[in-house]
């Protein structure tokens, strides 16, 4: 499970105690999955749009890179530590304490709105799902990363299975209906707290919200991912993330 810094006031003590471990991880050019895709899908998928709204900005890195290609980007995020970080990191971006589902922005001031890894760490899904499309103008974007629900619930990872001859690899589901709201080990020491819901709940709040869905991707995992792990020989057909291009009407 690819992870990012949590949006979410109920959570902000636990990440707190384990920022350093989340930016020594993750940020900075050292994680594959941000630097070889997440960050080039972003800066892609938003190039051109002169407002951009980053919820749960955590350090600031997906701000920084859509504001160093000539966007202006507010990076919101409830958590002054991060907010602090990502200010001192610089690269044009500006930065304000705030709540996923009670934006500091006007109404309709947004030409677009990326949330990046997010969304599975807020409690409070509809709401902040309708603050999204609350504060996009018309004919606004949003671009919606998630850890792909179906692919990486909880209880979900590698089998080798050695009872078959020939012996079997193969990627073994959780319990996908199932919401789950649990903490998870990531490391040593390092609990984390993830929601899972299906997609189906994702899909069916942004439909609420008036979001229309125009491009759905799901793709392989980069080769600086695959190169940590070459004993699982099919790990490139299994995506790890899930990406959603949603519209908001012009009226």
């Amino acid at each position: 499970m690819v992870v990012m810094y949590v949006s979410d006031e109920k959570n902000d003590q636990g990440w707190d105690e384990h920022a350093q471990w989340w930016i020594d991880g993750f940020t900075n050019g050292v994680d594959p999955e941000y630097e070889e895709q997440i960050i080039p899908l972003a800066k892609s998928e938003l190039l051109g749009y002169k407002t951009i709204l980053d919820v749960g900005c955590g350090d600031g890195q997906i701000s920084r890179a859509l504001s160093l290609q000539g966007s202006d980007v507010l990076g919101i995020d409830p958590t002054a530590l991060h907010i602090k970080i990502a200010e001192e990191r610089g690269g044009g971006a500006q930065y304000l304490l705030g709540s996923a589902t009670a934006l500091p922005v006007e109404d309709e001031s947004q030409d677009a709105v990326v949330a990046c890894l997010v969304f599975e760490h807020i409690d409070d899904l509809e709401p902040a799902i309708a603050e999204v499309a609350r504060v996009l103008k018309p004919g606004g974007q949003f671009s919606f990363f998630l850890n792909h629900p179906l692919l990486q619930t909880p209880g979900s990872g590698w089998i080798d299975d050695h009872i078959v001859d020939p012996p079997e690899q193969y990627w073994r589901l959780g319990a996908y209906l199932i919401e789950t709201d649990s903490m998870e080990e990531v490391e040593s020491n390092v609990y984390i707290r993830f929601i899972h819901r299906p997609l189906s709940r994702y899909v069916n709040a942004l439909n609420d919200a008036g979001l229309v869905l125009e491009r759905m991707l799901e793709p392989a995992p980069p080769e600086g991912f695959l190169a940590r792990a070459p004993e699982y020989e099919l790990a490139s057909t299994i995506p790890r993330l899930l990406y959603l291009r949603l519209r908001k009407p012009s009226q």
